[in-house]
């Protein structure tokens, strides 16, 4: 099954916890041992599969142990700078340095009137 938009909750965490199981199994790993490298306990790991509701930790680390954080960045990808901000940053950017403004008067000294 897809993920689409007009699935419901419940129907989008059953269908990642049974993605999530099948490749737990293709990889030929129980869950005691996932749930070890991810530092879960199996009961969790058996909620997660089962499409129930847990907690994202608990997620990013059975993803971490089934060397899956680095498709994150496909899930969420990070947002380019917009127009305005570039404008923004482009105008506070220094061009160029000032000369230092050195006085004239170097020979002159305090008592010497």
């Amino acid at each position: 099954m897809n993920i689409e938009s007009y699935l419901t909750d419940e129907a989008i965490l059953k269908e990642i916890g049974h993605r999530l199981s099948q490749l737990r199994l293709n990889r030929n790993l129980t869950q005691a041992e996932v749930a070890e490298e991810a530092g879960i306990t199996r009961p969790t790991l058996a909620r997660i599969e089962k499409g129930l509701p847990t907690d994202f930790v608990s997620l990013l680390r059975l993803m971490r142990a089934l060397h899956l954080t680095e498709r994150l960045e496909a899930l969420i990808p990070s947002q380019s700078i917009s127009p305005v901000e570039r404008a923004q940053m482009e105008r506070d950017h220094r061009q160029r340095a000032r000369k230092r403004n050195v006085s004239t008067n170097r020979g002159w000294k305090w008592g010497d009137e």
